[in-house]
């Protein structure tokens, strides 16, 4: 359902991406593993068009999607929970959720109730200000947020980064939910190697703007991966 191919990206002259090519499909997680600073959130932002690629293609659903803008990839269901969240603290957890009926025609303006089966304690907030709740469940809402436009392709960039263990498998529960109704392309960025092992069918390893290691995630020799994710 996803398909990239030789994809470039530069900052000014530094150049992020080379050649990144890697295949998602519905009802999969496909799991984007390297250190800090690899290129693993710029090829997100390539994906969903906050940052213009300068060569390669972006299939999506058997659609070339490189000349859209980002409100028009999120119409066709593309959809980010970003690396630090990025809800607004001011406006309550209602607000924050309510944020993603943006791309959705006024009939589909609800907030689905999938969003509090996954995560019941947003449901029990929905009166608070994102800025009050703590870090694991202001992740929750982030993904929750997304899963409000109802998407067709999820990317979650480093969804476990400073989140404490017990959220962290609630958050790991509510991927692979997400993934077993099997209607959606789920991109999950990690630098962790035993959560992405959990819930991976097909691992993508990035290192320098490359993918040096590719397959499913079964078949990959955890020790070639670990050399790739250590200083």
């Amino acid at each position: 359902m996803l398909e990239i191919r030789d994809l470039d990206l530069y900052y000014g002259a530094a150049q992020a991406l080379r050649k990144v090519s890697l295949s998602a499909r519905t009802g999969e997680i496909t799991c984007i593993l390297g250190r800090n600073g690899v290129g693993k959130t710029s090829l997100l932002r390539a994906i969903d068009g906050r940052q213009r690629a300068a060569g390669g293609s972006i299939v999506f659903d058997g659609k070339d999607v490189m000349g859209l803008k980002t409100p028009d990839r999120v119409r066709r269901g593309f959809a980010s929970v970003p690396q630090g969240r990025e809800i607004f603290p001011l406006l309550t957890v209602r607000e924050n959720l309510e944020t993603g009926f943006a791309p959705l025609p006024p009939g589909k303006r609800s907030i689905p109730t999938t969003v509090f089966e996954l995560f019941p304690v947003l449901e029990s907030m929905l009166d608070r200000r994102g800025g009050d709740l703590s870090g694991g469940q202001q992740q929750q809402l982030a993904i929750g947020r997304a899963l409000v436009t109802r998407p067709r392709l999820l990317m979650l960039d480093e969804p476990t980064e400073g989140i404490q263990p017990s959220v962290i498998k609630d958050i790991g529960r509510a991927i692979a939910y997400l993934r077993d109704q099997g209607d959606m392309v789920i991109l999950l960025v990690e630098q962790y190697l035993d959560f992405a092992n959990e819930l991976a069918d097909a691992i993508h390893v990035m290192d320098r703007g490359e993918v040096v290691l590719a397959g499913p995630a079964k078949e990959l020799d955890p020790d070639a991966i670990r050399k790739h994710l250590t200083v």
